[in-house]
């Protein structure tokens, strides 16, 4: 079947950094080289929104106006991995952190509805 990991989330405070991890295996694994990435994150309440996002070729990225100067998305198609770094995280970062892949030709979409493929999940607590 094929399945996205995702890990690297904990508690930090504010001003601190960590680094998520969403790795691709089984059959995601052999189309993730192919197709867009993105992060998402959920805040209790909240829409799921958009945070970051990356071509298949890694080429271009793309990020959400709150993160943008703080969080860089990579991915090491070797490895079927791709990367969130956060630095300076503030309270309001605090969410459960979902990697995607879209099955689409092009940039990586805003909207979580053209995503396919999903991780689990990881929890990011910033205490302030």
């Amino acid at each position: 079947q094929g399945q996205l990991v995702e890990s690297g989330g904990g508690l930090v405070q504010a001003g601190g950094s960590l680094r998520l991890s969403c790795v691709a295996s089984g059959r995601i694994s052999s189309i993730f080289s192919r197709y867009p990435m993105a992060w998402f994150r959920q805040a209790p309440g909240k829409e799921r929104e958009f945070v970051a996002g990356i071509t298949w070729s890694g080429g271009s990225t793309y990020y959400a106006d709150s993160v943008a100067d703080r969080f860089t998305i990579s991915r090491d198609i070797a490895k079927n991995t791709v990367y969130l770094q956060m630095n300076s995280l503030k309270p309001e970062d605090t969410a459960v952190y979902y990697c995607a892949v879209a099955a689409v030709p092009g940039g990586p979409p805003r909207s979580f509805s053209e995503y396919d493929y999903w991780g689990q999940g990881t929890q990011v607590t910033v205490s302030s």
